[in-house]
């Protein structure tokens, strides 16, 4: 999370992982979801962010890691491989490239 991203004062949902304790600190509200009681709570839920780190580890694991400079590229593209893990990756790609350079087609 950067502060770029997520407004001070914003509530931020975590686990109960006591490292994200410093959260108060930096200007956020936290609230915790117990794993152990229930998994969502109505609309507030940890784990698609779990299924996330869940996705991206399995595929850095096959380059045994990427460099620091690189890594944010590759967190970009694995956070946009995940978010359309259910959609036809090939015409998604064309399509951006049809919309990039109209004249080519």
């Amino acid at each position: 999370m950067t502060i770029k991203k997520v407004r001070r004062g914003s509530i931020v949902y975590t686990d109960k992982f006591r490292c994200y304790d410093s959260l108060i600190f930096c200007g956020y509200r936290r609230l915790k979801v117990d794993h152990n009681k229930y998994f969502s709570s109505g609309k507030v839920y940890i784990n698609g962010l779990e299924g996330f780190w869940s996705f991206a580890k399995e595929r850095l694991m096959k380059y045994h890691g990427v460099s620091k400079e690189k890594f944010p590229y590759s967190l970009k593209e694995l956070e946009y491989r995940y978010n359309n893990r259910n959609k036809d990756l090939f015409f998604l790609l064309t399509k951006i490239l049809a919309d990039f350079v109209p004249n080519l087609l």
